[in-house]
């Protein structure tokens, strides 16, 4: 088959990305360059979808991928953090295209894993070995949540599984996650990974921490306490952020022993900004402290994927493997 073009487009809670991509051989070999709308200046995805179109100025392609920030499953979709509802029987007829696959939004980042090259995967830990041809990848994608799923390769063919792991219970493994969790308790019936290593818990270990020296909490949200974590330029934050990363590392393990992990690829976007720091955290310490398995944990090389669109990527890569595999 001749080279297909696509729309492929990335729908979260605050951003609606768009691009087109081309397709040939059951692989994307070309994304071109995105479009980014604030979901919040659109009354719902046909108009943003109409704003892409009029941007491009030429008809667009009659074919999609979608990867929504939601559950793909029942007869609506509700978008997470977004009120766009969207109905996946009316998709055809309102966004104009004959054929369509939907992903969830962490699917479609493991389609990515699963399709790009090993210039987009950073070593972070682990052996310098390339990802296996056989085996499980476990994916964890720390940004506003925590996103899990894992990529089965076996016999030459991939599977991208989907999964809710970012709601597993969190586990302390010292004193002071030990204080972490009781002041979570305070404010949640269940406290879940994603409320300790996705975005928002950075401000929950830096205000735990202030606590215990008695000091004044001086950053009140998590954009500017982020910022000054990774610039440097508070030491409280600073602490908090090498917080972050133990936990991180140690849920990360723990998704990977679950999964019956050979590798991890870290995603998300938070992954992209503590590329640096964690090699020099304690994360891999934590990763591979699994008591009679820190042998079989030290051998999994562990990536974080670089590609500066993973979603439109990567459900264009779910259409490819659909439709075109």
């Amino acid at each position: 088959m001749s080279t297909q073009q696509i729309v492929t487009a990335d729908i979260g809670g605050t951003h609606a990305r768009f691009a087109l991509a081309d397709i040939d051989q059951g692989r994307v070999i070309t994304l071109h360059p995105e479009l980014t709308l604030k979901c919040a200046d659109f009354a719902s995805l046909q108009t943003a979808w109409e704003a892409f179109s009029a941007h491009i100025d030429a008809p667009l392609p009659r074919s999609a991928a979608l990867a929504l920030a939601c559950p793909i499953q029942g007869e609506v979709l509700q978008m997470t953090n977004n009120p766009w509802v969207i109905r996946p029987a009316l998709i055809g007829a309102r966004l104009g295209v004959e054929r369509y696959v939907l992903v969830n939004d962490f699917e479609a980042v493991g389609h990515a894993v699963a399709s790009v090259g090993p210039e987009h995967l950073h070593p972070i830990g682990g052996p310098e070995t390339p990802l296996p041809e056989n085996g499980v990848i476990s994916i964890v994608g720390p940004g506003t949540g925590l996103g899990v799923g894992c990529v089965l390769r076996r016999d030459g063919r991939t599977h991208v599984i989907a999964t809710e792991g970012g709601h597993t219970d969190f586990a302390p493994l010292d004193a002071l996650e030990d204080r972490i969790l009781a002041e979570l308790r305070k404010r949640h019936r269940r406290v879940s990974v994603e409320r300790v290593v996705a975005g928002p818990g950075l401000l929950t270990i830096y205000e735990v921490l202030a606590g215990i020296e008695g000091r004044a909490v001086t950053f009140h949200d998590d954009k500017t306490l982020w910022a000054a974590a990774l610039s440097g330029e508070d030491s409280l934050a600073s602490a908090a952020l090498d917080r972050f990363c133990l936990s991180l590392g140690a849920v990360a393990g723990d998704i990977a022993l679950a999964q019956g992990g050979n590798a991890v690829v870290l995603a998300g976007g938070l992954g992209a900004r503590l590329a640096d720091r964690l090699p020099i955290s304690g994360f891999a310490q934590r990763f591979v402290a699994k008591g009679r398995f820190e042998g079989m944990m030290a051998k999994m090389p562990i990536r974080l994927i670089t590609h500066s669109q993973p979603g439109l990527f990567g459900a264009a890569a779910a259409f490819a493997a659909q439709f075109i595999s």
